[in-house]
């Protein structure tokens, strides 16, 4: 396990993947800001005084934290934040689910992908990586290696 956890090869691979899988998702939402929030309110979880903001912040966060997962910046932080936000999204699908609600899940805004166990499960993996780059002291090909040396 440890070994896998350093693997600096490994570290890079799942840092580009979910840094690019986050640009993109966050890209479809931010040219589109009024569609997502269209999408949150459909959830039913989030006040309608807050849907716009809620509509903003999401894929502005997924954006600076995508930047900084595919260029090694704040690591720890990053997936802290990205896997905070993993569980939110499980959360809200798992009830949206439970709730019997037929609706776009939202993830890249643009494209159709309805709530399911499809979406829990990506969304899962997705955390499981993130979780890895938490715990992962792999440093190398990033942005704070090359500051400190």
């Amino acid at each position: 396990m440890k070994k896998i956890l350093e693997n600096d090869y490994l570290n890079i691979i799942v840092r580009l993947f979910l840094g690019v899988f986050f640009l993109l998702a966050a890209l479809g939402k931010a040219a589109e800001p009024a569609l997502f929030a269209k999408e949150i309110a459909n959830y039913a979880i989030v006040p309608e005084p807050l849907i716009n903001l809620v509509a903003l912040f999401i894929p502005w966060t997924e954006l600076v934290v995508s930047i900084f997962l595919i260029f090694g910046i704040r690591l720890k932080s990053s997936s802290a934040i990205t896997s905070i936000l993993l569980l939110i999204f499980i959360a809200a699908v798992g009830s949206a689910m439970a709730r019997g609600l037929d609706i776009n899940c939202g993830c890249f805004s643009q494209k159709i992908q309805y709530v399911g166990w499809p979406k829990i499960l990506e969304n899962i993996g997705l955390l499981l990586l993130s979780l890895y780059l938490f715990f992962s002291p792999a440093k190398k090909f990033t942005i704070e290696n090359l500051v400190e040396k």
